[in-house]
C-alpha cells in the first residue's frame, strides 16, 4: 500500500488555541435544536393560519395541487448543485425556512401592513395595491433573505460562490412559493365552492395556470438575485468587508424591484400581466439560467486548473484533474464503483468527487488572496478526506479517464531515407492507437 505524501499531513488534532470545553450554549445540538423548534412552531401557526383562511378541504386541495412544481425545482437546483453539492441539512433548512418561518412573516406582515394603510387612507383597494406592489416585495423578499444570510454566516464552509447563492436562494424560494400556493390554491377552491363553479372555466384552474403551469419559477427567480449577491460577496474574501455587505444589499434590492415589478403587471392594463411575462419575466429566466450554467462550467474549469498541484506533490492522480472536471467522466466513475462494489462504494466516490472539487476551489481562493485564516487547517481535512476513500475511488476515476479520453495520436515515424514527399500518401491524416491509461492534460487549455 502506498504511504501518504509528507506535505500536508492530515490532521489528527484540533488546532492551535481551539478551545476544549464550550459552554452549553454553544454546543451544536443547542442550536440545532433551537433551529428545528423555531421551524416547528411556524409550521404549526402557518398551517394553522392558512387552514383558517382555506378551510380543510380548501387546504387539502391546495396542498395536492401546489405540491405538483416543488419536487421539478428542487431537482433543477440540485443539478446546478452537482459540481460541488452541498450538504442536503443546508437545503432541508432554506426549503423549512421559506415554507414555514419566511411565509409566516410575510402573511403576518402584509396583512398589519395593509390593514393599517387602508385605515389610515380609507381606501381599501387602493391600500390593497399598494400592499401588493411595495409592501409584499419587501416583506417577502428581505423574510426568504434571511435562510440565505444564516447559511452565509454560519455554514460558510458550504457557501464558497455563486451558484451556492442561487440554489439555497432558489430553494427557500420554492419553500415560499409552496406555501403561498396553498394559501391561493385553497382560497380559489372556495370561492368556486361558493358559487358552484367547476371545470376549466373556475378560479381554481385559473389560479392553477398561472401560479403552477405559467409562473412557478417566479418566486424562485426573484430571489435568486440575492442569492447571486451572496455568491459574489462569498468570492470576494474576508478582506474586503464593504463588498461583503453591499453586494447582498444589491442582490436584495433588484429582488424587490423584481417582484414588485412583477406584482404590479396586473395594474398595467388588460394584458399588461402577459406583456411583462414575456417580455420581462422569460427573458429575466433565460438569462439567469444562462449565467449558472456558464457559471457551473467555469468551476469545472477551475477544477481542471487548480488540481495538478495535488498531482504534482504525490496527493491525486495523473488522470484526476481531467475526470474530475466533467461531469460525465464523474458520472461514469460514480457508476463503475457503483456495479462492481456497490452503493457504497459508488457513494465513497460522489463524496471523493465533492472533496476534490472543494479543494480545487480552496486553492483558488488562495491563489488570489481570498481564503480565510483557516485555508491550512481546511486543506488539511480536505486531503485526509481524499486520502481515506483513495482505495475506492482511483480505480473508478481510472476506468472514467479511459472512457472519455480522446483518442491519442501515434506519429509514424519517418523512414531512412528522409520525409516523404509532399502530397504523398504518407501526408494524410495521422494514425490514431489505443487510448493511453491516462489522457493527455495541460492544466492551462480550456
Amino acid at each position: 500500500m502506498a504511504s501518504s505524501p509528507p506535505y500536508p499531513p492530515p490532521p489528527g488534532f484540533p488546532p492551535p488555541g481551539a478551545p476544549r470545553h464550550a459552554h452549553w450554549w454553544q454546543r451544536s445540538w443547542v442550536r440545532y435544536g433551537a433551529l428545528v423548534t423555531l421551524l416547528a412552531l411556524s409550521g404549526l401557526v402557518i398551517l394553522a393560519l392558512v387552514r383558517e383562511e382555506t378551510g380543510t378541504e380548501g387546504f387539502l386541495v391546495g396542498l395536492g395541487l401546489a405540491v405538483l412544481p416543488v419536487p421539478l425545482l428542487i431537482a433543477a437546483f440540485r443539478w446546478l448543485d452537482r459540481v460541488e453539492p452541498g450538504p442536503w441539512r443546508n437545503l432541508l433548512f432554506a426549503f423549512a425556512w421559506g415554507a414555514c418561518a419566511a411565509a409566516l412573516i410575510a402573511i403576518v406582515a402584509n396583512s398589519f401592513a395593509t390593514r393599517w394603510i387602508a385605515t389610515a387612507t380609507a381606501d381599501p383597494s387602493g391600500a390593497d395595491t399598494l400592499g401588493a406592489t411595495v409592501i409584499a416585495p419587501v416583506v417577502e423578499e428581505t423574510a426568504k433573505a434571511a435562510a440565505i444570510l444564516l447559511i452565509f454566516l454560519f455554514r460558510r464552509r458550504d457557501f464558497t460562490g455563486i451558484v451556492d447563492g442561487v440554489v439555497i436562494a432558489g430553494v427557500t424560494a420554492t419553500g415560499f412559493a409552496f406555501t403561498e400556493n396553498i394559501l391561493y390554491l385553497g382560497t380559489a377552491f372556495g370561492t368556486d365552492q361558493l358559487h358552484g363553479d367547476r371545470g376549466i372555466a373556475s378560479v381554481t384552474a385559473a389560479t392553477f395556470f398561472v401560479r403552477v403551469v405559467m409562473s412557478p419559477f417566479a418566486h424562485p427567480l426573484f430571489t435568486v438575485l440575492t442569492g447571486i449577491g451572496f455568491g459574489i460577496a462569498a468570492l470576494s474574501g474576508e478582506r474586503r468587508p464593504l463588498r461583503r455587505v453591499l453586494l447582498p444589499l444589491g442582490g436584495l434590492l433588484l429582488a424587490m424591484g423584481m417582484h414588485a415589478f412583477w406584482n404590479g403587471s396586473a395594474t398595467f392594463g388588460e394584458y399588461g400581466f402577459f406583456a411583462v411575462y414575456g417580455a420581462f419575466m422569460v427573458p429575466a429566466f433565460g438569462l439567469l439560467t444562462w449565467l449558472v450554467i456558464w457559471t457551473r462550467q467555469r468551476e469545472l474549469r477551475t477544477v481542471r486548473d487548480e488540481l495538478p498541484a495535488y498531482v504534482m506533490a504525490g496527493w491525486l492522480g495523473p488522470a484526476e484533474p481531467f475526470v474530475l472536471g466533467s461531469m460525465r467522466a464523474r458520472r461514469l466513475a460514480r457508476e463503475f464503483a457503483g456495479h462492481h462494489l456497490g452503493k457504497p462504494a459508488s457513494r465513497a466516490v460522489a463524496e471523493y468527487e465533492a472533496y476534490a472539487t472543494s479543494l480545487a476551489f480552496l486553492r483558488h481562493r488562495g491563489r488570489r488572496g481570498r481564503a480565510g485564516a483557516d485555508f491550512v487547517v481546511r486543506e488539511r481535512e480536505l486531503l485526509h478526506e481524499l486520502w481515506r476513500r483513495r482505495e475506492v475511488a482511483r480505480p473508478a476515476l481510472e476506468y472514467a479517464a479511459r472512457a472519455t479520453a480522446p483518442p491519442v495520436p501515434v506519429l509514424m515515424p519517418w523512414p531512412a531515407y528522409g520525409p516523404p514527399a509532399h502530397g504523398s500518401a504518407a501526408h494524410g491524416p495521422a494514425v490514431y492507437g489505443p487510448a493511453a491509461p491516462y489522457p493527455a492534460y495541460n492544466p492551462y487549455r480550456t
